[in-house]
């Protein structure tokens, strides 16, 4: 049986006739995109046909989901909305903050000694609240959504921009920031630019080496990491039907890293089997009932061209394995490619460690794919070279793969098992020699791989491929070794090779668990006390931010002038800083300290224009904040990319920053920055970012006249006196400038609520 099964009920009860209205207001074929966003209007049956890229829209999501890093303030924000209970089914899951060290064990028990706090405060919230909760240890958020929550034809938003996962049971799933999970819990509507669509056509049937993380590998190097920004990545095709559910949410999980809104395949028999599988048959049952709603209207399939704004068309059959990076996950390499170019980047080819899991990559499928891999070294006499570590999706996979004996080969080749959690993958690893920073190679099946993400080393070259891949290369020890033509020295001096991986999509006695970790939430909450204690380093109750005072903002100083690539990580660090992102204060002293200032190439290091001094990005923005002096940080391309953690624009917000100028944003980070009341703008000439220089004086002459599609002026005072008027563009709506007006969105609902 099914979670919150009178829920899906009621969506596929309004279906028919919401998608049918739909199609005859917009006066064409929907395709399964449209479908769903038109089927969850906040308002209800649609009334007017919406411009992708330029429509604001309000949406009315089915549920929410939390990981533990970011529930905390999420849940922090949502006590001070004034309900009593979530609007809509609601879940927190613990798969963060257990860090990989020794192995599954020692390393749960020691997570939860050190952050007994947090999770203890995360129980009490969801209890109060009527929140489901996954306690440490069930297994990474997205892997057990895609188990229990996701459904064919829903729409849920998660504070995780991996969130799109469940893409791969048909569901338009979508990362946010922890603001938007409140707008959604609290019963407001959700408002999101109506995306435009990309078509992924697929042919043909994957073989021998080649899988379902191959494909979006290759579509990130066709996209690149801003390719897919304000679009839903639509897959569809023969190929497409020929994949696993669990293939199609690796595909749809690592989505996220072209940025785009979420990805999505349509309802086929593939769906049907994993959600009978996975003890949904009733969910199975009511999604065949509406199968002509969960998948495109055959027109679209028929001319694809016509529907989609833009169409990529991938032959599986063609399809070889590829590593992405280093340094970036749109940096594609076909595996046969790789000696080449390693050699000619000076990529270092000895592999240092092999690790598996992550939300994308740890599915029963998976580990059975590389179980074989690793069997097959067993039998042919082979170790590995390099160090290889595994992170199982979920309590339930763990279970019935240990059952089933898939985790047996690696525990032969003397792999650690990590626990059931993100591990490694968010650089919750605690990798022995990794402070000596020494240049090395890693491969993993994760989905990121900026500098540092892992394990904090910025000189640890990441690459980024299948688990069946990781085994075959944590096998033979070198980045340039490919399966499919190169062999191996066994024990006795043989030449062997390594077959084509094999598995299984799902366990043929089905799926087991003894505990999965659920606990379901109090009746009644209402009795419930949460406690934060106000010398807590872990926790703090959090205080409105001031509303802006009406008048324009002047006299601004430059914070940092950030160079390049600009991630979410690179503003707030995770690692060992995850264990502060319940405090607002405490997390606020690793804001932008992994950015690159322009002016000297080093991080953490800016000048304090008050007293004229170097210092760190942090301590600088407190003194200007101490003397009541605004500050600005300035941008490059697609800056806060990747995770979509709302600390990134929090933790400016409160050391004083008023606005971010960049040259473009990342959809969840701009978001996260309005949300906050603060200014998210762009340079209308990208070149000016070039005249932005270290001793600059911010005076935004016009923002009194803040409204929708208008420019604003910024005046910029260089330390000689000259100025330099450049025009700033912004995608703020009316009401967005009320949450800038409000002091931020949460703001505006504590006054709403107020009223009620």
């Amino acid at each position: 049986m099914a979670f919150d099964i009178e829920m899906i009920k009621g969506v596929y009860g309004l279906m028919n006739e919401r998608v049918n209205k739909a199609r005859q207001i917009v006066g064409r074929p929907l395709t399964y995109s449209e479908k769903i966003l038109y089927a969850h209007l906040f308002d209800g049956v649609a009334t007017e046909a919406f411009k992708r890229g330029e429509s604001y829209v309000d949406f009315a999501p089915d549920r929410v989901a939390m990981q533990d890093a970011t529930a905390q303030m999420a849940l922090l924000q949502f006590m001070q909305a004034g309900k009593t209970k979530t609007a809509v089914p609601s879940t927190v899951h613990c798969d963060h903050l257990i860090q990989a060290k020794v192995g599954a064990k020692t390393d749960l028990q020691d997570a939860i000694h050190k952050s007994s706090e947090v999770f203890n405060f995360l129980e009490s919230v969801s209890n109060k609240y009527g929140i489901g909760f996954w306690e440490p240890g069930a297994g990474i958020i997205h892997q057990v959504v895609l188990e229990n929550y996701a459904f064919p034809g829903g729409m849920m938003i998660g504070t995780d921009s991996h969130t799109p996962n469940a893409g791969g049971l048909g569901m338009v799933a979508i990362g946010v920031g922890g603001a938007d999970a409140v707008d959604v819990m609290a019963g407001m509507a959700w408002e999101l630019k109506m995306p435009k669509l990309i078509g992924v056509k697929l042919t043909g049937k994957l073989n021998g080496w080649a899988s379902a993380k191959d494909v979006i590998l290759e579509v990130a190097g066709i996209l690149t990491v801003k390719g897919g920004t304000g679009a839903i990545v639509e897959y569809f095709g023969e190929g497409a039907e020929n994949l696993s559910a669990t293939g199609k949410g690796t595909i749809c999980n690592m989505g996220a890293e072209i940025g785009a809104t979420t990805s999505i395949f349509a309802y086929d028999d593939a769906s049907e089997r994993y959600l009978r599988a996975t003890d949904r048959a009733d969910i199975a049952d009511l999604a065949n009932h509406n199968r002509e709603h969960l998948r495109s209207d055959e027109e679209v399939y028929a001319n694809p061209e016509q529907y989609y704004d833009q169409l990529i068309e991938i032959n599986l059959s063609e399809l070889e394995p590829r590593l992405n990076g280093p340094f970036t996950p749109d940096l594609m390499t076909p595996v046969s490619k790789m000696k080449e170019l390693a050699s000619a980047n000076d990529w270092p080819t000895t592999v240092e460690w092999g690790l598996i899991g992550s939300c994308t990559n740890s599915s029963y499928e998976d580990l059975s794919r590389a179980a074989s891999i690793a069997r097959q070294a067993v039998d042919k006499g082979l170790g590995t070279k390099s160090s290889f570590g595994i992170n199982p999706g979920s309590e339930q996979v763990r279970y019935t793969a240990e059952r089933d004996g898939i985790l047996k080969p690696f525990n032969d080749l003397d792999a650690v098992i990590f626990t059931n959690a993100c591990g490694p993958c968010i650089g919750q690893w605690d990798r022995e020699g990794a402070e000596k920073e020494e240049k090395n190679t890693i491969v993993h099946s994760f989905n990121r791989n900026f500098k540092k993400r892992a394990d904090g080393n910025p000189n640890t070259y990441a690459f980024v491929t299948s688990p069946e891949m990781v085994a075959a290369i944590a096998i033979a020890g070198r980045l340039d070794f490919n399966p499919l033509t190169d062999t191996l020295t066994n024990d006795k001096g043989e030449q062997v090779k390594l077959d084509p991986p094999t598995g299984f999509e799902l366990p043929s006695k089905g799926f087991s668990y003894e505990d999965n970790g659920y606990q379901a939430p109090v009746e009644d909450g209402s009795n419930v006390i949460v406690d934060v204690k106000p010398d807590s380093e872990r926790l703090q109750l959090l205080e409105g931010f001031k509303p802006w005072n009406g008048q324009n903002i002047m006299g601004a100083k430059l914070l940092i002038k950030a160079y390049g690539k600009c991630t979410t990580d690179h503003i707030s660090m995770a690692g060992p800083w995850l264990r502060f992102r319940g405090h607002l204060d405490n997390i606020s002293n690793n804001t932008l300290i992994g950015a690159v200032n322009e002016f000297n190439q080093e991080t953490n290091k800016v000048k304090n224009q008050i007293t004229g001094e170097y210092g760190t990005v942090p301590d600088t923005a407190r003194a200007y904040k101490a003397a009541g002096v605004p500050s600005v940080v300035v941008g490059d391309q697609n800056y806060g990319e990747g995770s979509s953690r709302e600390h990134a624009a929090m933790q400016p917000r409160h050391l004083g920053v008023v606005a971010v100028i960049v040259r473009s944003f990342a959809r969840i980070h701009e978001t996260n920055l309005k949300k906050q009341g603060m200014l998210g703008l762009t340079f209308a000439n990208e070149a000016d970012y070039d005249k932005v220089q270290e001793d600059d004086t911010f005076n935004f002459v016009d923002l009194t006249e803040f409204a929708p599609d208008r420019q604003l002026t910024l005046e910029l005072v260089h330390a000689d006196g000259s100025k330099d008027l450049i025009k700033l563009n912004h995608t703020y709506n009316a009401a967005q400038i009320e949450w800038f007006k409000a002091g931020s969105a949460l703001n505006l609902i504590k006054a709403k609520e107020a009223q009620n």
